[in-house]
């Protein structure tokens, strides 16, 4: 497959010429939104198997091989060309598709309400075959070690239709927000730990979850070896299932990075106990706070190149928002930004008539707009930025990738997972 940006002039019947598709087929791929009002910048995933490479100044028959880790004369016989023929600049060379990746993909899924929104479950249907986790939020810790279940119903169904673990998703979660005192009392009382442990083993044998998932977050830093013996513990418990143990853990930079969100949280012991790490590299940009990326590239990078030398990276899955925000400028501090799916960013680039441009230092797209007399910027993913956390993933060899959260249009992600990597389908239903 191939990222397209469309250029000014540009419409679906000349990109399909340039990579000999029908535009239909483009339309499919991408579930354009506006098909026939394409927003300039916007990135495209033409789906061809393999990819066109366009030639430039510079460039010869070697160094194009090269780029691709292919032998120039394999190259030029693909292209039916002879290894020695000079390469006229805008040439149209075929590259075949590159061997795929086994890597393992999860998806976090919110429901909320009485009742599963016909939205959430349809795009659960849709994702399931890319992804080897399914975690239900949340499963919510009480005070005295029992849970509040989420709603699990059509989710069982979907997981086991397409061979996908179900992860059992257990937060410290109160009214929407993450509560250290529950962790405190959690971590400290073993009469009330042994009753969670005991509460967990049930319900997971219930609904048939293979995979127990903390995500205890704003933990007190005082209790960051409590959260150690807690895991341990729960560890020994749920082996004699036969169940993973997994966590979700603060984006870190160095073992002693400060801040309340940091500090109860060590890469290198806890990597000793689970069986494997999810990092939330995302939310630099966030609701709250000023505009840009929501999961900028280079922050990026810096956590996981610190996280792989305290946790084996076969251990490490790197966090990823489905999701940006849509910000009123000025930004004044106590306003929110507005959460928005890709396919929705672009829909509102193209009904306000905003050109996209992309931060290649952030690797990330964005916009700006006016509506009803303000000044708006949105920062968004698309499929430029999501191949740039496809390589970071290959490059550091981690276990995969997590999704936060089901429910938000970006078909080019799963187009381009599809094409470069095969997602693990770990066989643990019962």
């Amino acid at each position: 497959m191939q990222i397209h940006v469309v250029q000014q002039g540009e419409n679906l019947a000349s990109i399909g010429i340039i990579y000999s598709i029908a535009p239909q087929a483009i339309t499919q791929a991408n579930e354009l939104p506006n098909p026939d009002r394409l927003v300039i910048g916007q990135a495209l995933v033409i789906p061809i198997v393999g990819r066109y490479y366009f030639v430039k100044a510079g460039d010869s028959l070697y160094s194009i091989a090269s780029q691709f880790g292919l032998n120039y004369n394999e190259l030029a016989r693909i292209n039916a060309i002879s290894p020695t023929q000079p390469l006229a600049i805008g040439w149209r060379l075929y590259i075949p598709p590159q061997p795929k990746r086994s890597a393992e993909f999860k998806g976090y899924v919110e429901p909320f309400g009485e009742t599963v929104s016909p939205t959430i479950e349809a795009d659960t249907r849709k994702t399931a075959p890319y992804l080897t986790y399914l975690a239900v939020f949340s499963f919510q810790v009480q005070s005295d070690g029992s849970l509040k279940e989420p709603l699990l119903d059509p989710f069982i169904e979907i997981a086991k239709a397409n061979r996908v673990t179900l992860m059992m998703a257990i937060t410290n979660l109160e009214k929407g927000t993450f509560v250290n005192e529950l962790g405190q009392i959690i971590l400290n009382d073993t009469a009330i730990q042994d009753n969670l442990i005991n509460n967990i083993v049930e319900k997971a044998k219930k609904y048939g979850f293979r995979d127990i998932h903390f995500d205890f977050e704003y933990l007190r830093g005082e209790d960051r070896q409590a959260y150690i013996n807690f895991l341990q513990k729960a560890k020994r418990r749920f082996a004699q299932e036969g169940w993973l143990l997994s966590i979700a853990v603060p984006p870190k930079t160095r073992a002693d990075q400060p801040g309340r969100w940091y500090a109860a949280y060590d890469y290198n012991a806890l990597g000793k106990v689970v069986d494997f790490i999810f990092i939330m590299t995302y939310e630099w940009g966030y609701s709250g706070g000023p505009p840009m990326a929501v999961s900028p590239i280079g922050p990026v990078r810096e956590v996981l190149e610190y996280a792989i030398t305290e946790i084996p990276p076969e251990k490490v899955m790197m966090g990823q928002n489905l999701y940006g925000y849509d910000w009123t400028l000025p930004y004044q501090e106590g306003t929110q930004a507005r959460a928005l799916s890709p396919q929705q960013a672009i829909q509102v680039a193209a009904n306000n008539g905003a050109r996209i441009q992309y931060d290649e230092t952030a690797q990330a797209p964005f916009f700006e707009y006016q509506a009803d007399g303000k000044d708006h910027i949105v920062w968004f993913e698309d499929a430029r930025s999501i191949q740039a956390k496809f390589d970071l993933l290959k490059e550091l060899r981690l276990r995969g990738m997590g999704y936060w959260k089901l429910g938000l249009s970006f078909p080019q992600n799963w187009l381009l997972l599809s094409d470069q990597f095969e997602p693990v389908k770990a066989n643990l239903q019962g």
